[in-house]
């Protein structure tokens, strides 16, 4: 029998109060309450494509602005994906996927390699999709990247609709992530270094 991949967060400052539980081995169930109705549409669509059950509360100090909850959540989500991973044995660790939206098409490359580094170019010209700044999306990638101690590479390669480019990309991602958690069949940290 297979360990459970299931972890709880609670991150708790002075900008954001999270909650959060991650079943890498879910079917795509969320329950995302950010504040953020963009952001909360975001981590479901990552949710649901990448098989993840989520369960994530912040409040946060959105009377200053989006960027603390967005980075927040991202770091939490992070952390727990890289606790769920454990020692990171037995993973196939890369995965890379597009995945269009209408006229939109994005890519994504994931690496859970122990080294966190983010390549993010979603190229979004609208200063902000709801009440969620623009330049905010691309820090959620690199928070991601970070807290999760991955790889990220996130292209958006073409499309007209800011909203369209910024959901492809999260779609992409939750795809490419889908395979790099997926169970190999090994009991082997997939590294010539023996660790991740």
């Amino acid at each position: 029998m297979t360990a459970a991949r299931k972890v709880e967060i609670t991150r708790k400052t002075r900008e954001t109060d999270i909650t959060l539980t991650l079943d890498l081995d879910g079917t795509g169930r969320s329950e995302v309450e950010t504040g953020i109705g963009f952001l909360d549409h975001m981590l479901t669509t990552l949710a649901k494509h990448g098989r993840l059950d989520l369960t994530l509360r912040c409040v946060g100090d959105l009377h200053v602005d989006d960027h603390h909850t967005a980075e927040d959540c991202a770091l939490a989500l992070g952390q727990a994906l890289d606790q769920a991973l454990g020692e990171r044995k037995g993973i196939a660790r890369f995965g890379h996927a597009y995945a269009p939206l209408d006229e939109a098409l994005a890519r994504a490359v994931v690496d859970l390699s122990g080294r966190p580094y983010p390549a993010v170019d979603l190229g979004l010209r609208r200063e902000a999709i709801g009440g969620l700044a623009c330049e905010n999306l691309t820090h959620v990638f690199q928070s991601l990247a970070f807290a999760g101690r991955m790889a990220l590479h996130v292209d958006v390669l073409k499309g007209d609709n800011d909203h369209h480019r910024a959901e492809a990309a999260f779609k992409a991602t939750a795809l490419a992530l889908r395979q790099a958690v997926a169970r190999d069949g090994s009991d082997a940290v997939p590294s010539t270094k023996g660790v991740l």
